[in-house]
């Protein structure tokens, strides 16, 4: 369990303990799998149940009156998808799997349970939840005030860094499912602009994707370029020990 991206990703906030892996297990019981362009969210949705992605991307999105969408952030093998909507009872934004993905289905009970039981984890799921908002402000960030090419590297970066923590990528670069429509959905920039700019990133030495690879060429030029401060991830180490 100590393996898994979920155990991965809360103990750089925590740091677990055998009964705390086996009260994280115990919420992998329900195992599910959707497939990839399905969505398993809806915006507007009630009386759900959340959802721990085991493997596979997923994309949590905003669908606008005219069609418009707006991807909020992508989900990596760890992360929670729903969870807020749980806790809300009703989502305001919906969730479709990129891959085909499997999911372990957590409900509030099981989840008031497991951090009655474990307050520890109850802290480490918190910690997170502050991770993702935090990144969310530096999405804000991408759109408002950096330009397409800044915007384009500080993703790429970001991205990086939360794959590296649950064991899915390092400085040198990782595997990515990412078509150049779902980065301009989640970039507020066109298809065109997107390859404009990655060919622009990858001639001037510093990073290339091709073919769902992502090559960090320069890890740290392009970490200058984009400014990149990966503080706000918090993953230096533990909390709490």
């Amino acid at each position: 369990m100590e393996k898994t991206p979920l155990a991965l990703k809360l103990g750089a906030f925590v740091a677990l303990s055998g009964a705390e892996l086996t009260v994280l297990e115990a919420l992998h019981k329900r195992r599910r799998t959707f497939i990839a362009g399905r969505d398993l969210v809806h915006q507007g949705q009630s009386d759900q149940a959340a959802y721990i992605l085991v493997s596979g991307w997923a994309c949590s999105y905003k669908l606008l009156q005219n069609g418009q969408r707006q991807i909020v952030d992508f989900q990596i093998p760890g992360d929670f998808l729903g969870l807020r909507s749980v806790l809300l009872h009703m989502s305001d934004h919906s969730i479709e799997p990129i891959t085909d993905i499997e999911v372990t289905e957590v409900t509030v009970a099981d989840l008031l349970v497991a951090f009655s039981q474990t307050p520890r984890l109850a802290t480490a799921v918190f910690w997170a939840a502050s991770r993702d908002e935090a990144m969310v402000v530096e999405h804000l960030i991408d759109i408002g005030r950096r330009n397409a090419a800044e915007r384009m590297a500080h993703f790429l970066l970001e991205l990086g860094a939360r794959l590296s923590l649950v064991g899915l990528g390092s400085k040198a670069g990782f595997a990515c499912p990412l078509s150049q429509y779902l980065l301009a959905d989640a970039l507020g920039l066109s298809a065109v602009h997107v390859n404009r700019v990655l060919r622009t990133l990858r001639e001037k030495g510093m990073v290339t994707f091709r073919d769902g690879l992502v090559t960090f060429d320069s890890y740290s030029r392009l970490t200058e370029f984009a400014e990149f401060d990966p503080v706000y991830l918090d993953h230096t180490g533990p909390l709490l020990r």
